[in-house]
């Protein structure tokens, strides 16, 4: 059983350094394409990995995975601090950078699987270098439509999706809040993120719902969250809408990678969550500044709150586009894994790993 308890070991550690990244206020300009391209190869592995590990309780390994974004965020902004008071900035850095290297070894760990879906689909052997080379980045699967409305509310939900992590406080302390009661906002809100993660993997694993409609019903919570943020006008109730936000979002995250292989099928998992983050990517990249630009036309952040609840909620309408949705009623049904493109392009009845002996036929967990 180590083999796959050590991935998730490694996942949560991919997700806690990630999580409690230092400030780009540390970083040098040329420092921050390299951290950026690094993490990338870090995090697209080892959630895959995570999805290949597991089929029964797929969504749960993958929410205990990410387990380490929300310890992180309450407890390394205190410990980066500690290590910049004591250390300077380049000492701290330093002490991450050997933090991180802690990946090289539990990577080396993870040993690598055939499933059934890898010898079902083998590349055509007389393919130009071209088509090969296509073939290895998954660029076929821009024409797969299922999976590309899926990128497109992905990419919505992220441009809404971190704008409490750059206003939330400043919202607070508009109000009139100290700093100490605007940052425990956040923590709070880590917390709940931390449950939210656990829970709904939970409740995932259970089968009593499509994949679809819980990420549908959790994105649709947090959009709404963020759209009542505005009315939080005294304390305990902004706190309450930062709990609510906070166990939304953090439930919405593991059903998201959870869902890809069911669009796309298993054997398709590394390619196409390297291309669902490369393009959810350019949403998070534009929400802040667009956040920040409304706050500034408007002298508050009402509009910034309902601007990122809204594209929360048009991404939610545009997840309810992909095939079977309103067919499905369990998420075991086999309608649910049959999509436009065929069978072949979901997950298959009675998938099973290929090879590797001590691994069960129908999936680790």
């Amino acid at each position: 059983m180590w083999p796959h308890q050590c991935q998730i070991s490694k996942s949560n550690l991919s997700s806690s350094i990630y999580g409690k990244f230092p400030s780009v206020s540390h970083l040098s300009p040329k420092s921050i394409p390299r951290c950026g391209f690094g993490w990338a190869l870090v995090f697209t592995p080892s959630v895959a990995s995570v999805a290949r590990y597991f089929k029964k309780r797929r969504t749960f390994a993958t929410g205990l995975a990410f387990t380490g974004v929300g310890l992180s965020s309450f407890a390394f902004s205190p410990l980066f601090q500690f290590l910049v008071d004591t250390y300077a900035w380049r000492g701290a850095l330093l002490v991450v950078a050997g933090m991180s290297f802690n990946l090289l070894v539990c990577g080396a760990l993870i040993r690598p699987l055939t499933l059934k879906e890898d010898l079902a689909g083998p590349g055509d052997p007389s393919g130009s270098c071209l088509g090969k080379l296509s073939t290895l980045f998954g660029l076929p699967l821009l024409s797969h439509w299922p999976f590309m409305r899926f990128v497109l509310a992905v990419t919505l939900i992220n441009t809404g999706y971190f704008i409490p992590y750059v206003h939330l406080v400043a919202r607070a302390r508009e109000l009139g809040f100290d700093e100490y009661q605007a940052a425990f906002l956040m923590s709070v809100a880590a917390v709940a993120d931390l449950s939210g993660r656990l829970l709904s993997g939970w409740l995932a694993d259970c089968r009593a719902f499509h994949l679809g409609h819980i990420l549908v019903a959790w994105t649709s919570l947090t959009g709404i969250s963020l759209a009542l943020v505005p009315l939080g006008r005294s304390y305990p109730l902004l706190m309450a809408i930062g709990v609510c936000y906070g166990f939304f979002s953090g439930a919405l995250t593991p059903v998201v990678f959870s869902i890809l292989p069911e669009i796309v099928g298993i054997g398709r998992i590394f390619g196409s969550m390297g291309l669902l983050q490369m393009m959810e990517s350019i949403g998070g990249l534009l929400g802040a500044p667009f956040s920040g630009w409304l706050r500034d036309m408007t002298g508050n952040y009402t509009a910034s709150f309902l601007a990122a609840g809204a594209f929360l909620l048009a991404g939610s309408l545009v997840l309810v586009t992909l095939p079977n949705f309103f067919s499905c009623l369990r998420s075991s049904s086999p309608a649910c894994t049959q999509l436009e493109a065929g069978t072949d392009l979901g997950l298959e009845e009675g998938e099973s790993m290929a090879s590797g002996p001590g691994f069960p036929e129908d999936g680790l967990g």
